[in-house]
């Protein structure tokens, strides 16, 4: 049975930049309102003719420039999103076609903040079943085309973007135990609708826009990832304090101090991408972890877990050891 080792890594972020004074002028906030509450300072916006295929691909490209083989023998491509430029085609399929990866199978993922973690546990499965040997894992958004911008109260939270990591089969990998699990009673705390009217027997509001019960999915999150963390440092032969890094969903960043006084774990071993990117959902993972491996915080050897959770409410994680 092969083993999985993620190769190689890389990110896209659109040009345009937004700062907290853009909501200033907007809605009734100030900058400190908005860094005090969750930390971000700034966030990009994807241009009008720019869509989560395109940022994927961008992503892709990025990898592509820092790693040393081919991917013409990529055999599948597993996409995280729950922004996709449309419900059909999947993004993955756009993906394979803009690349001209010829060999490519093709799936989407839609686990929101989890996603990309779930994709890296479906990419290890694929290769431990011997059926795939190298899988792309894009966590890719667009947000700002669900945001709406008239609920001060999470508008200024979301950014897109888009990471992507290469898996590959290996004798002995660097992939380790994966976890996953979902409470999906929570379901009506953070969604975008379709077309149904109501979600669980709860009327939903109908705007196509991210509808978020901000305290409900703070508590939950909190408690869901700092007890779960031990849990899965432990099935890696770990104790959390052996971490070098731990890289959960950057949803806030008071949810990740939250989490790290909870679980006893130090804030300044935690990766993320909120200050600079905001939440872009299933892309907060890997942005992070690029930005942390090409600003020279992560080193060969190094432990690391990641850990998303999220709409569903879903949660997944596992520990990479890196290099």
């Amino acid at each position: 049975m092969s083993n999985a080792r993620l190769r190689a890594i890389g990110m896209y972020v659109p040009e345009r930049i937004v700062n907290n004074q853009y909501f200033e002028e907007i809605i009734e906030t100030t900058d400190e309102w908005i860094q005090s509450r969750t930390g971000i300072k700034t966030r990009r916006y994807a241009a009008p003719d720019q869509f989560t295929s395109d940022l994927c691909v961008r992503a892709v490209q990025d990898l592509a420039a820092h790693y040393d083989g081919t991917l013409d023998d990529v055999d599948m491509i597993l996409v995280s999103t729950v922004t996709p430029d449309q419900p059909m085609p999947s993004m993955a399929c756009l993906v394979q076609y803009k690349l001209g990866l010829q060999k490519a199978g093709a799936l989407d993922i839609y686990a929101a903040c989890a996603g990309f973690v779930y994709g890296i546990t479906l990419a290890k499965g694929l290769i431990a079943a011997g059926t795939h040997r190298k899988v792309l894992v894009i966590g890719a958004e667009t947000l700002t085309r669900v945001t709406d911008f008239t609920d001060r109260s999470s508008c200024m939270l979301f950014g897109d973007g888009a990471g992507a990591v290469l898996i590959e089969a290996d004798a002995t990998g660097n992939v380790g135990f994966c976890i996953t699990g979902a409470h999906g009673e929570g379901g009506i705390d953070l969604y975008i609708s379709g077309f149904a009217d109501t979600l669980d027997g709860h009327p939903i509001s109908k705007n196509g826009k991210i509808v978020q019960n901000g305290r409900r999915v703070f508590k939950w999150a909190v408690q869901t990832v700092s007890s779960k963390m031990p849990e899965l440092a432990q099935a890696n032969g770990l104790t959390i304090d052996q971490l070098d890094w731990c890289v959960p969903h950057s949803a806030n960043l008071r949810i990740l101090e939250a989490i790290c006084k909870e679980a006893g774990f130090p804030m300044e071993k935690m990766l993320e991408s909120i200050v600079d990117y905001g939440n872009t959902s299933s892309a907060t993972i890997p942005i992070a972890l690029c930005k942390a491996v090409r600003d020279g915080k992560v080193k060969a050897g190094d432990k690391i877990m990641l850990f998303g959770f999220g709409g569903g409410l879903a949660y997944s994680g596992t520990v990479i050891t890196w290099g």
